[in-house]
């Protein structure tokens, strides 16, 4: 291994446009559905509509400046080039912080599941699996990484497609009806469509949201993809679609079939819909499929802060061990210090229980408070991209790939996440979860300061 070796760009654009795929549809789809809908209702619906049009500008923003400048840990450089350094710096702790908090969580969850088929077997050990599978996956090459998001995502996406298609054929045919369509009436029949009123859809937003992130993943890949310019336009413009067709068809499939208010009662509606049209196998389908999202999470997780962890390490943020690269092109410190950061999740689900009461409940605080941290490279990316414009306007006339309505969709995007974190600060569910984030972000902002990091020039700090 040699100190400093360039990254391989060995990522095709399937497994582009599925990495960001497979990074946004999780745990939080599958899993989370029930807890949107009982806030909100059926208005849910337009909840992860809005949310994903605010999305979508945010990844224009980012294919505007990736287009340009593909560099790994794209939204990391531009927050310290056209903002501040202490914005690179807290954005990159940010990235990396979520995700090995997200890969806890799922390696725990995966265990959890697991129990689903073997009651006795310890969650512990099938997290210690994961983990080696995952670590080895992102040791062996760049492209073995895309291949296990690759087939993640496609069955991620193939269950959520199937859903769809049965859902429909209850709703208009009465598939699994005795002939009978279902109709459109459950929309409206219980409550109205927005039964919580605008409260409710308020609070809900921040839990959709947090089902959103992952999808600026496409920036971190940008350094290892083959032909960036053409596959980063095509995943940007290809993912954002697809995702609202995926969540929104799903979620509609799920109101409509079901009263929203009796969702609470019926476990996942997932395996709800598939049981209602016959497949009696549907409780095992959907852990299966549940099993492989949590493994894609914790997949993107170790890729995503791995990178960030190189990157910060090439400008001497951290020990220069994380620079080594291995021939494949991997930064295998970077990828195993990572792995240790996601295995200590086991760990500490095995021995906290043991040790302090109600302890149990730790990680789904700790998950939430991820949320925070994941929003700071979208506000970074909206922020970077007004300045990126600014000084650079030469560039902008004949860009083939501009950001819609910039910079007033930029403004209007950062004000709905502000609304979003004000409604997660109202909110007593989410309120804790909002000031860990805020307590870490400050911490590394201070200790940025503490490091001497402010008195150098924006040319001599660099991610």
């Amino acid at each position: 291994m040699k100190d400093n070796q360039e990254l391989h760009r060995g990522l095709s654009s399937r497994q582009i446009q599925m990495i960001a795929l497979g990074g946004t549809i999780g745990v939080g789809l599958f899993m989370g559905a029930s807890s949107t809908i009982k806030w909100t209702g059926p208005a849910v619906i337009f909840a992860y509509l809005i949310a994903g049009i605010f999305l979508f500008l945010v990844m224009r923003a980012m294919g505007e400046m990736v287009y340009l400048y593909p560099t790994t840990g794209s939204f990391a450089n531009y927050a310290t080039d056209y903002i501040h350094p202490v914005a690179g710096y807290v954005t990159s702790w940010a990235n990396i912080f979520q995700w090995i908090v997200v890969g806890m969580s799922e390696v725990i969850a995966v265990g959890e599941y697991m129990n689903f088929w073997w009651p006795e077997l310890p969650t512990w050990i099938p997290g210690v699996i994961v983990v080696i599978l995952l670590a080895a996956a992102n040791a062996v090459s760049v492209k073995a990484f895309g291949e296990f998001e690759f087939w993640f995502a496609t069955i991620k996406i193939v269950t959520i497609i199937l859903m769809i298609i049965a859902g429909f054929g209850l709703i208009f045919f009465g598939l699994g009806n005795g002939g009978n369509p279902i109709g459109l009436s459950n929309l409206w029949a219980h409550g109205g469509f927005l039964p919580n009123g605008i409260m409710g859809f308020f609070f809900a937003l921040s839990i959709v949201i947090g089902s959103y992130q992952g999808v600026e993943l496409i920036g971190i890949t940008a350094g290892e993809t083959k032909d960036p310019q053409k596959n980063i336009k095509r995943a940007v413009n290809g993912v954002i679609w697809r995702i609202l067709i995926f969540y929104i068809g799903a979620i509609f499939v799920i109101v409509t079939v079901y009263p929203w208010n009796q969702l609470q009662d019926l476990g996942s509606p997932f395996v709800a819909t598939f049981s209602k049209v016959g497949i009696t196998i549907a409780a095992g389908l959907i852990n299966f499929v549940v099993i492989t999202a949590a493994m894609s999470g914790c997949n993107a997780g170790i890729f995503s802060s791995s990178r960030m962890i190189y990157t910060l390490a090439q400008h001497g943020h951290l020990p220069k061990i994380f620079t080594r690269v291995m021939k494949n092109g991997v930064p295998f410190y970077t990828v195993i210090a990572v792995s240790i950061g996601i295995f200590i999740g086991v760990i500490l689900n095995i021995v906290l229980p043991l040790i302090i009461d109600g302890a149990e409940n730790i990680f789904v605080y700790v998950y939430s408070a991820s949320i925070l941290p994941g929003m700071i490279p979208w506000f970074m990316i909206l922020f970077s991209h007004i300045q990126f414009r600014r000084k650079y306007p030469e560039k902008i006339q004949d860009h083939p790939f501009k950001m819609p309505f910039a910079p007033f969709s930029n403004y209007l995007t950062i004000a709905f996440f502000m609304l979003v974190l004000i409604g997660m600060v109202i909110n007593a569910e989410t309120r804790v979860s909002v000031i860990i984030g805020f307590v870490f972000l400050g911490f590394m902002a201070l200790f940025f300061f503490m490091r001497g990091y402010h008195k150098l020039s924006k040319e001599e700090f660099k991610l």
